[in-house]
């Protein structure tokens, strides 16, 4: 069976856009939280996030794309094209339906859906862009990609919340399985505006705390919830004999092992599925949970929640059994964007063998957890990245360094033996 692995990453995150200044950035412990500034949040109880800097859409991308998009897919159209440029793909260099775009969203275009309803309020229904028949919708980031780089293999969107981003990762590797030689997916999400924000405080999950270095603290005794963020990122996946025939420049890894689960309805007396999940992604990978060296955690902030995350890792793993770390600490819950942004920083940790930080963190004693608070250099063979979304969605990943070795054919074609 063919290996999906990753072979381009585009990276746009409130700590930094781009591979390298994120990947710097969240190795130094950067905080990327900060007051918002999209828009006046005084008269609401929540007031910080994780907003992007300095990224100019106008600066990327032709002119006649910024009045039919919304901010998700700027940022989106570029971090596809930072991907495609980092592994070294033309598009139009492959054959027709070789190339495929799958990712996910969480809200979709809130910030134009505003813009658009405000002017129907105010205006009259004469007013709306045409563009709001699909500027909002959840899948438009997939096919805005796929227009612009003239991608018409399967082309698709995964919504279950925050666990969409890996989920759609998942099914890029699915693809390739069935035959599609690339993938673009992962996910990006924008949805700091006053419409967004409304509907993320309706769901009682968003810290109060006006002080940046304490408000999010996820397995501190201090949890008051998450800040939301903006950004994410958008992974180049390939069939393994694509990248090595077209001598891809790099591959940070293969996307091992998945699994996805939903918890119980609440009152049912059956346990969360955080725990099934991490089992059957260990098991599709074929690893043991010895040979996982470190845990990208869902973190979500909340006491509650926390306690289950940790106990399903506690559970398979042991109590300190493995370092556990949580970098969106540094940018806030990116939604659908967070899992996809873990799953590049756990391939970059692979890479440089080294752990990123949980910042702000004191990790409380009763979690049992090895919470890794400032960065630690250690040789690592395999990652666990973990999400979780409302409505009982969880989703796991496991991600290794790719090895031709492991596979006789790919071998032989690397090194030029029969």
């Amino acid at each position: 069976m063919s290996r999906a692995v990753v072979t381009g990453l585009g990276v746009a995150a409130p700590t930094g856009l781009g591979v390298e200044r994120y990947w710097a950035a969240t190795i130094a412990g950067h905080r990327g939280i900060r007051r918002l500034t999209r828009f006046d949040p005084s008269s609401y109880p929540a007031g910080l996030a994780g907003e992007i800097e300095g990224f100019d859409a106008a600066e990327h991308l032709p002119s006649r794309l910024l009045p039919q998009t919304d901010r998700m897919t700027r940022i989106a159209l570029v971090s596809a094209d930072w991907a495609l440029a980092d592994a070294g793909v033309r598009p139009e260099e492959l054959a027709e339906y070789d190339g495929s775009v799958i990712t996910a969203s969480h809200s979709g275009g809130f910030e134009f859906g505003q813009n658009e309803l405000r002017a129907l309020w105010n205006r009259g229904g004469q007013y709306v862009s045409a563009y709001q028949s699909f500027a909002w919708f959840y899948a438009v980031n997939s096919g805005q990609i796929s227009i612009r780089n003239g991608l018409r293999g399967p082309c698709s969107v995964v919504v279950s919340d925050t666990a969409g981003g890996l989920d759609a990762l998942a099914q890029a590797r699915r693809e390739i399985r069935r035959g599609t030689r690339l993938v673009i997916s992962g996910a990006v999400d924008a949805s700091l505006c006053p419409w967004g924000w409304v509907a993320q405080l309706a769901g009682g999950r968003l810290s109060t705390a006006d002080d940046p270095a304490g408000a999010y603290l996820p397995f501190d005794a201090r949890a008051r919830g998450h800040v939301p963020g903006e950004g994410g990122a958008l992974l180049v996946i390939e069939d393994e004999r694509h990248a090595v025939e077209r001598s891809a420049p790099r591959i940070y890894g293969e996307i091992a092992g998945h699994a996805s689960t939903m918890d119980p309805a609440p009152g049912v007396d059956r346990p969360p599925g955080l725990r099934r999940a991490i089992e059957l992604a260990l098991d599709d990978a074929g690893l043991a949970p010895p040979e996982i060296d470190v845990v990208f955690a869902d973190a979500a902030g909340l006491p509650d929640l926390d306690r289950a995350e940790a106990d399903a890792i506690n559970q398979v793993f042991g109590a300190g059994g493995v370092p556990v770390t949580a970098p969106k600490t540094a940018t806030g819950r990116l939604y659908s964007g967070a899992g996809p942004l873990d799953v590049a920083a756990a391939l970059l940790a692979l890479r440089d063998g080294v752990i990123p930080p949980t910042i702000g963190s004191s990790p409380a004693a009763d979690y049992a957890l090895d919470l890794v608070t400032r960065t630690r250099a250690v040789p690592l063979r395999a990652a666990l990245v973990l999400a979780r979304g409302v409505g009982g969605f969880n989703s796991a990943v496991v991600v290794r360094p790719f090895d031709p070795g492991t596979d006789r054919a790919t071998r032989n074609r690397v090194t030029g033996t029969e």
